[in-house]
């Protein structure tokens, strides 16, 4: 079977453009042409693409030198043969030096099939090379910008505890201004959203462990949409619409990843800008054909689309969507895998996700998640106005940032706890030694400099093996997965929290203390 190949030749002799023609159907070739003789023509010819040049060493007005030069002034790797009649050695190596792949004699043109044949896998290789290099830089780029937000994530997240902690003590004394009441509220609201803000960076980087909640995506695009505006620019008109009623269950992170991965190539494929909408809707799948087209199974959706009116794709571009570092972009604006990502997470979370695009009509990606019951956020509610618990066993803190330590110990101090504070997890094993009495729950940092939290805990546990223990950490990437905390079933809080929530888990821990007693009596 033939071989597609396009061809372009720089040649001013027309029959001698068809005698390299006719060898390359003779080695099996089926050829797409176009003969140039000037700078100007070859120019122009180089807006299409070509898998392979051959080139005159000498025309009138233009040759060799000065089309491998074109070449390397747009930087195109085309792989370039020159074919002449009269050589000498110097010349040839003067041609070779300039980029040229190889040299054939127009009389004797036997090796020119395989010459193409081996420029053209070369070519393919080191298209390869450079695909997987860029890959490796990116994925280095990502690394060092995931940890980089895992660091400030830990800090900021630090002072948030800080700022929300005192201002929900600051709230809850009597004969407040109702000035000053507001203020407060203000500055607590304004944290909220700050931790809002670093969710959304670790989830950018993707350095967000997995963790299922029941959400209503009509609040997450709202939550998201200040932050997609920026992303977008300004010759991007961004249109909400929630239409759904639902709620689904998935990990808020890895869900705004790919809301902003579908946004990001809506808006490359709008580049003289255009109209993006995010419209959220309910969709009922009742039959098994419907559920087939979908790859879905029969239930209740809710459906997520982001649609634009961009440039579009079509239908061999959309059959290669997602699959991993396919890539309709110029080099360095992507690596072809964000919407591998995407098909992984939504595939995850038990849905589906569709594309409908067709060249110069835009594109729209319809996002399907099985709709659940809002069991998560009455939960949540119930929590939020229930009465905050107190008790009075002794509470071991281990936290080396003073500040985080310290409101900590304010808010279970106030809950009637007794309380022991320590600086690091030295500290904590000499003054867990010391105390005679029972420790009933220790509140240790995970991450700590010298020891960390989860090597503390071990130490801790040889000297007092029922010892019941929270984590909390700032940091929410593998810094917390590498010890197992998340797979373990072991209780954990993640910084920013406020003193109702840690309250509430300190009793909780507590309290699962209490039943097991009661359980083994």
């Amino acid at each position: 079977m033939p071989v597609p190949l396009r061809v372009l030749i720089v040649e001013d002799s027309e029959d001698d453009a068809l005698l390299l023609l006719r060898e390359l159907r003779r080695a099996g070739y089926e050829t797409v042409s176009e003969r140039v003789e000037t700078r100007l023509e070859m120019e122009k010819a180089l807006e299409q693409k070509w898998d392979m040049v051959l080139s005159d060493y000498t025309l009138p007005r233009f040759g060799v030198l000065e089309a491998l030069h074109l070449l390397e002034e747009k930087g195109l790797d085309i792989p370039f043969i020159a074919v002449s009649g009269i050589v000498n050695e110097v010349t040839i190596l003067e041609v070779m030096k300039a980029g040229a792949a190889d040299y054939l004699m127009k009389d004797n043109l036997t090796r020119l099939g395989a010459a193409v044949e081996r420029e053209l896998r070369e070519a393919t290789m080191r298209r390869d090379r450079r695909r997987l290099e860029e890959q490796l830089r990116h994925a280095q780029k990502m690394e060092a910008m995931g940890r980089l937000a895992g660091g400030v994530a830990h800090d900021f997240n630090n002072l948030l505890t800080v700022i929300t902690g005192y201002s929900d003590l600051l709230l809850t004394t009597e004969g407040l201004p109702p000035g000053q009441r507001s203020a407060l509220e203000e500055i607590r609201k304004a944290a909220e959203r700050g931790g809002a803000l670093t969710h959304q960076l670790l989830a950018f980087s993707r350095r967000q462990p997995m963790t299922p909640k029941v959400i209503q995506p009509n609040e997450l695009v709202t939550n998201l949409e200040k932050m997609l505006r920026r992303l977008i620019g300004e010759d991007v008109q961004l249109i909400t619409v929630p239409g759904s009623t639902g709620t689904i269950k998935a990990d808020p992170g890895q869900l705004e990843q790919v809301i902003m991965n579908l946004v990001v190539n809506a808006r490359d494929a709008m580049p003289q800008g255009g109209k993006l909408t995010i419209e959220t809707s309910d969709f009922h799948v009742e039959d098994s054909l419907t559920a087939a087209s979908l790859d879905l199974q029969p239930g209740h959706y809710v459906v997520l689309a982001i649609s634009d009116n961009g440039i579009g794709m079509d239908a061999e571009t959309r059959s290669h969507l997602f699959e991993p570092f396919f890539t309709t972009k110029a080099p360095g604006r992507g690596t072809g895998l964000g919407l591998a990502t995407a098909y992984g997470i939504v595939r995850q979370s038990g849905g589906s996700i569709l594309v409908y695009s067709e060249p110069k009509h835009g594109t729209t990606m319809k996002i399907y998640l099985p709709k659940v019951r809002d069991a998560g956020g009455a939960e949540q509610e119930a929590g939020a106005t229930a009465e905050v618990p107190s008790g009075s066993e002794t509470i071991l803190v281990v936290e080396d940032e003073d500040r985080v330590r310290k409101i900590i110990c304010k808010v279970l101090s106030s809950r009637g706890y007794r309380v022991i504070e320590a600086v690091s997890g030295e500290e904590a094993l000499h003054l867990a030694q010391a105390h005679e009495c029972a420790i009933d729950l220790a509140v240790v940092d995970v991450v700590m400099p010298g020891m960390s939290g989860p090597e503390v805990v071990r130490h801790l546990h040889t000297q007092r093996p029922h010892l019941k223990v929270l984590f909390i950490s700032g940091y929410t990437d593998e810094a917390v997965v590498q010890h197992g905390l998340l797979q373990s079933g072991l209780a954990f809080l993640q910084k920013p929290f406020v003193p109702r929530v840690l309250a509430h888990k300190v009793r909780e821990v507590l309290g699962a203390q209490s039943s097991s007693a009661e359980n083994g009596k």
